[in-house]
């Protein structure tokens, strides 16, 4: 199973139903593909919907507090910007009120900043940089019922996904039947398999080192714990 119509086709045989019965029209069956797809997809933050999006530094506007602000790609997570470059340059995510606190604090500073509110970031205004603004994140994949072919989020990459969205329109399915029992069996069953998948995930992703700058040649103190650089920063006093 890897397209919209497969993944429908399949519930269908499951319920040993067809299209024709008033319970399980097309409309009624892609409206459960729609939301399982959008459930499953938003379960976990997966590889697999991790996004990329580019504007130019031109199209930021300066907000009412005075920072340069620019909005969210559609669709995308709130708080989910976990990178983001101007002009290939990496900018460092701060706290929101921390952001504030600096730029009140330093007026003027070319500190290379960002911070994130509401579905839009902000970015300190005299930042030393200019051009193209990339962000990477997550976002929730937007789905098309009337494409059949349309591929889910798992189909290439992590197929068994698609029998998660599968158990979980079952669960629709038996909902509108009223058997709360089925239908509480089979959205268990399509939590397992995404949670099983998640496994899989964090597994390989246990295999990532750091770089050398990452910790590794950095000054610890050894009474008091953490890094040298963490206990001891320029506006402290």
């Amino acid at each position: 199973m890897r397209t919209q119509d497969e993944i429908i086709t399949e519930v269908l045989v499951r319920l040993s139903v067809s299209t024709t019965n008033a319970y399980y029209t097309d409309t009624i069956m892609r409206n459960w593909y729609m939301q399982s797809n959008q459930w499953s997809s938003a379960y976990k933050k997966w590889p697999m919907t991790e996004g990329r999006v580019s504007t130019t530094f031109a199209s930021l506007v300066t907000s009412e507090d005075g920072y340069l602000k620019g909005e969210y790609p559609e669709g995308w997570k709130a708080d989910s910007i976990r990178l983001l470059t101007i002009a290939g340059k990496q900018v460092d995510k701060k706290n929101f009120y921390e952001f504030r606190k600096f730029i009140e604090d330093n007026s003027g500073s070319d500190e290379r900043i960002f911070s994130d509110y509401n579905q839009s970031y902000y970015i300190n205004p005299s930042i030393d940089l200019s051009g193209t603004v990339t962000a990477w994140g997550q976002y929730t994949p937007l789905v098309d019922i009337t494409d059949e072919n349309e591929l889910t989020p798992f189909s290439n990459a992590q197929p068994d996904g698609n029998e998660a969205i599968v158990n979980e329109m079952l669960s629709y399915a038996h909902t509108r039947e009223k058997d709360a029992n089925a239908a509480m069996l089979y959205h268990q069953r399509a939590t397992q398999i995404l949670d099983n998948i998640w496994e899989k995930v964090k597994n390989e992703q246990f295999a990532y080192g750091p770089t050398d700058g990452e910790g590794m040649w950095q000054r610890i103190d050894v009474i008091n714990g953490g890094f040298r650089d963490d206990l001891f920063n320029r506006d402290q006093f």
